[in-house]
């Protein structure tokens, strides 16, 4: 999916507390209540699993969910956290899976680590092929914002409180639609240098690529309540499913 170093002890040990300052750790019930509607109590499979934030909601709610991320450190705190999640180690852009799942997911902008424009389109069609003749493929990614770049770097503060100060440090490299990033997080304690580097995709593009993996698109929403999505949404949830 991405180089392993990006998800790291480091990155393990702190994924839940920095989702739950960005906010999506509030909006798990709503993202799991939307994807057990194309699941409908069947099974579904989470690409870049992580620590199971939705994974194991939602096979709380009686889904079988399979899961697969990169990340051995990511994976251990699936294990800790739950033995309902069948997860394993594969890259997201090129698996294989000989069982079919009525779902397909990849949320908070997992898509978006596979850094090039060839791994992302390899990812929808392994996705693709794991579908159910009747499947599902639900992506959550964020609109690009490209705002404040001069010379093709920004520097902005993420989360300044009494507690913690986050910084991120950016450049962006046009041509492959490439952010490379640091973030810096200080707190009472600590202070950790966490890398995140992504290749942003607009959903035009996206829609495209979906198409050459044999998908079209069924939905898209800015949010897991399914508020419309307009020119002034930050992100996306955009529902695919076979191409007939």
């Amino acid at each position: 999916m991405c180089d392993n170093v990006m998800y790291d002890e480091n990155w393990a040990s702190t994924y839940d507390h920095y989702t739950r300052i960005r906010g999506r750790i509030d909006e798990v019930d709503d993202a799991v209540a939307f994807l057990d509607h194309y699941c409908n109590g069947g099974n579904a499979l989470e690409l870049g699993v992580g620590g199971g934030r939705v994974a194991v909601p939602l096979s709380e709610r009686g889904a079988r969910v399979d899961g697969i991320d990169n990340s051995d450190s990511m994976l251990r705190v699936l294990a800790k956290r739950s033995d309902n999640v069948k997860a394993w180690k594969a890259d997201i852009a090129n698996f294989s899976s000989e069982q079919r799942y009525n779902l397909v997911y990849c949320v908070y902008n997992t898509f978006t680590l596979l850094f090039t424009r060839e791994a992302q389109l390899a990812c929808l069609r392994s996705a693709a092929a794991a579908l159910d003749d009747e499947g599902t493929l639900v992506i959550e990614i964020d609109v690009p914002d490209l705002d404040g770049f001069v010379h093709g770097q920004r520097a902005s503060t993420v989360l300044l409180d009494h507690e913690n100060t986050i910084l991120i440090a950016e450049v962006h490299e046009s041509l492959k639609q490439n952010v490379v990033s640091t973030l810096l997080w200080f707190s009472a304690t600590s202070v950790r240098r966490l890398p995140h580097n992504i290749r942003y995709v607009y959903h035009q593009e996206l829609d495209t690529m979906a198409e050459y993996a044999g998908l079209e698109l069924g939905e898209r929403w800015e949010d897991w309540a399914r508020g419309a999505f307009s020119g002034s949404s930050k992100r996306h949830i955009s529902v695919y499913r076979r191409r007939r």
